[in-house]
């Protein structure tokens, strides 16, 4: 039995599924990515995780033709690795892929195809949507901010396969805020789900006001949304992120004129109103060319792993209408 298998290998999960010849899922798992202590720990974590969607497939590692990976970054193509991921622990170093799956899929390593995991979602709305526009962009707001960008029905990768890293573009040039990077004032650093709490706590310190927010505890990102339709603070804080998100799409916008963003990620997708609203409202005091339409994603949590599969299921393209005929 022929198989396929898509990987989406996240700052917070692992995501594996296995579907037959047609594109039909078979089984999949999802594992929490490990903080380390080692890059091997991750791909240890993500070998367990593609182990496991085979077996509820019914799939033998061996029967897979193929494997897309969609992945945080940067990566390395020639290596096959990820270099010092800006959203895991410094200490977490390289993380090895395209060589350890392949090993356990039995493949050559020209069978395992690398993404960005921004362009694998991108992969995925395109080949899955009902339409399929040639200029469109798909936005992950989650543990970290990218984008996956197709220009004229050709999705960007790059020579390194870093195309995208639009959460570093650097939207304060003040530099008030530093990304897990290291470098200071990128889009990222404000409105990730991992860098929202610490900028919440920077707000408060430039101006405490009361609020039900416990400031000086362990925020989380989804308790400033939460208090954000009850609590002037926490609804300020929301405002920042707005205007933050918006300048940072303003900026993609004008770089590559999609006609549709869609925007994936958990901050995003638990939080829909209140993130991509503001953001309708003011993108077009912000963009002089055509104002795309920004739509939530069409497939939810799965838009990188499932354009991980599509991309597995295509020989690395991710073209459907390679796919159909």
């Amino acid at each position: 039995m022929s198989a396929y298998a898509g990987v989406d290998l996240g700052a917070t999960n692992v995501r594996a599924i296995v579907a037959d010849a047609d594109g039909t899922p078979l089984g999949s798992a999802t594992h929490g990515t490990p903080r380390g202590p080692t890059g091997a720990a991750v791909t240890d974590e993500l070998l367990d995780t593609l182990r496991e969607a085979s077996e509820k497939g019914g799939v033998r590692p061996a029967e897979i033709e193929s494997v897309g990976v969609g992945s945080i970054g940067p990566l390395d193509l020639a290596t096959g690795v990820i270099e010092n991921p800006s959203n895991l622990p410094a200490g977490i170093g390289v993380i090895p892929l395209r060589g350890p799956i392949a090993n356990l899929v039995e493949l050559n390593e020209a069978d395992v195809y690398l993404h960005n995991d921004t362009n694998a979602g991108c992969i995925g709305e395109r080949f899955y949507a009902d339409r399929n526009p040639d200029d469109m962009a798909y936005l992950t707001i989650s543990s970290g901010i990218g984008a996956g960008v197709c220009v004229d029905g050709h999705v960007l990768g790059g020579w390194d396969g870093n195309t995208g890293e639009v959460g570093h573009m650097t939207v304060d040039p003040r530099g008030r805020r530093t990304c897990g990077c290291g470098k200071d004032g990128h889009w990222e650093a404000y409105c990730s789900g991992n860098n929202i709490p610490e900028y919440a706590k920077d707000l408060y310190e430039d101006e405490p006001v009361g609020t039900v927010l416990d400031v000086e505890s362990d925020l989380t990102a989804a308790e400033v949304f939460a208090a954000a339709r009850e609590d002037d603070f926490a609804e300020y804080v929301v405002d920042r992120l707005a205007a933050w998100n918006t300048m940072g799409i303003a900026n993609t916008v004008h770089a590559f004129a999609p006609l549709v963003v869609y925007v994936g990620g958990a901050v995003a997708l638990n939080n829909p109103e209140l993130t991509l609203e503001p953001i309708r409202e003011r993108l077009d005091d912000l963009v002089f060319i055509n104002v795309p339409e920004i739509e939530l994603t069409t497939l939810g949590d799965d838009a990188v792993v499932r354009g991980a599969l599509a991309s597995a299921l295509t020989g690395g393209t991710g073209d459907r209408r390679e796919f159909e005929n």
